[in-house]
């Protein structure tokens, strides 16, 4: 199944919580799907990283650089809410 992420709020740490066009949400650690490195470098600085938003057109969350990740990976991953 292909969904979109369609809201992102920055949590603690490398932590997103993310909303999916399916009606799921969850929260993510960017930390353990991608290594600080490469595209994903800069994203090791909180300010950068707290400046990840939803590209309506991809269907994911890009950062200004140009590094994103791809919507199916981070539905895969995502922990669902407890409450």
């Amino acid at each position: 199944m292909i969904v979109d992420v369609v809201r992102v709020e920055v949590l603690e740490g490398r932590c997103l919580r993310l909303g999916f066009d399916d009606g799921t949400e969850g929260v993510v650690d960017i930390a353990r799907l991608v290594p600080f490195e490469g595209v994903f470098a800069p994203l090791a600085d909180p300010g950068v990283f707290a400046q990840v938003r939803v590209d309506p057109e991809l269907g994911t969350i890009v950062w200004p650089n140009g590094a994103d990740i791809d919507p199916t990976v981070l539905h895969q991953n995502r922990i669902p809410p407890t409450d």
